[in-house]
């Protein structure tokens, strides 16, 4: 049996583990969402610019810009800009002409991320009075970009960032994504962006619509040259400037496969965890919290067996069952098969995997790959900025 100081831990714990997830619940519940509806819109519409970077994305790019081509908003300039690709990317691009423009990439300046220059060329480049930041991997339903405009017509709003639905094909895309999800609505209180009194900021850049005075205003792009989560850094220095910020799940009006197989997967997540500014006291921190919020409590039903403790086992008991049916409804909320929620402890070992690999890489000082760049670490981005959306 516990002793009095063991009860005391084992309920601080158990509150500290309630808390950590109910938080996460909280917020999932809180999450707005934004659907398909009518247009409200008046006939005279701001012109909106979609800036796609593009890197070797001859797979996923067509059916990108066919459904950009198909929106039903009528003011909808598409600019593509190809980043040295290899593979088939700007032939695509140019048999859409003349719905979509391409632009090719001067080589990429001292400093610069890849995807940062090339959205400040497209950014340079475009004419409208909204641009949209978007990836080659996204599928748009006809309204999406109606829809968005709208919302932020509506809201007032100086950026509007909208979440899609993640097909997941592969076992582990299903095991991994929808905890990916999960980490990324707790870490950055998504649906608390939305307040306006909030100092939470992040945006998607799968999907980041903002207006062009407010991008111009913070110095766009080029003021994050540096960071690999550029979304991420653009909506905190709107927020920083008093600029108002809304985000939304919109599973009917986007989707995406993020990642094609386990290895992008990782590197894809890596590059999100690890940042370009490594702390190894930070990265410690979160495997500890990995370790601590989601595997510890499922320890202590076979502890609470193996030591005769009724106590020990009853909440061991409890919280298993919380955790599981918290994955399983997260996995089916995030439209995937509902029962992968019942390995979230096999994702969970794929983060501790992935931290323990950036704690390794950081250590040795290893510069950072992304879609055939490397990045040497630096003071490029903040210690806020590395743990979201791949």
């Amino acid at each position: 049996m516990l002793s009095l100081g063991g009860i005391l831990l084992l309920l601080a714990g158990t509150g500290a583990v309630l808390v950590f997830h109910g938080v996460a619940v909280v917020f999932a519940l809180q999450m707005p969402r934004l659907d398909p509806a009518p247009a409200t819109l008046p006939e005279r519409r701001s012109r909106v610019s979609a800036v796609i970077a593009a890197r070797n994305e001859e797979a996923d790019l067509p059916g990108c810009l066919d459904s950009l081509i198909a929106q039903d908003y009528p003011d909808l300039e598409i600019l593509v800009v190809d980043g040295g690709s290899t593979d088939g990317t700007r032939e695509v691009a140019r048999a859409r002409a003349p719905r979509v423009r391409l632009l090719e990439e001067p080589p990429l300046p001292a400093g610069w991320v890849g995807k940062n220059w090339a959205c400040h060329l497209g950014a340079s480049a475009a004419s409208g009075e909204y641009l949209l930041f978007t990836d080659a991997d996204m599928h748009y339903g006809p309204e999406t970009v109606r829809r968005s405009v709208e919302w932020a017509e509506a809201e007032g709003a100086d950026l509007v960032t909208l979440a899609p639905r993640i097909e997941t094909v592969g076992f582990w895309e299903k095991v991994v994504l929808p905890f990916y999800t999960q980490m990324v609505l707790t870490y950055f209180r998504t649906p608390r962006v939305n307040r306006a009194n909030s100092r939470a900021a992040m945006a998607n850049g799968q999907y980041t619509l903002v207006r062009r005075a407010a991008y111009d205003a913070v110095g766009g792009h080029a003021r994050i040259r540096g960071a690999v989560l550029e979304d991420v850094r653009l909506a905190q220095e709107l927020r920083s400037k008093g600029r108002r910020l809304r985000v939304a799940w919109a599973p009917e009006l986007l989707t995406t496969r993020m990642y094609r197989d386990r290895h992008e997967m990782f590197e894809g997540l890596l590059k999100n965890v690890h940042g370009l500014r490594f702390s190894a006291a930070r990265q410690t921190g979160f495997l500890v919290a990995l370790v601590g919020l989601f595997w510890l409590p499922l320890g202590l039903l076979p502890l609470g067996i193996a030591l005769h403790d009724p106590l020990v086992a009853g909440v061991g008991a409890v919280l298993a069952a919380l955790l599981f049916v918290k994955h399983v409804a997260f996995t089916a909320g995030a439209r995937g098969p509902a029962a992968y929620g019942l390995l979230f402890p096999v994702a969970v070992g794929f983060y501790v995997v992935l931290v323990g690999a950036s704690i390794r890489r950081g250590v040795a000082r290893r510069p950072l790959l992304w879609k055939g760049r490397t990045y040497p670490l630096d003071p490029g981005e903040g210690p806020g900025d590395a743990a979201r959306r791949g």
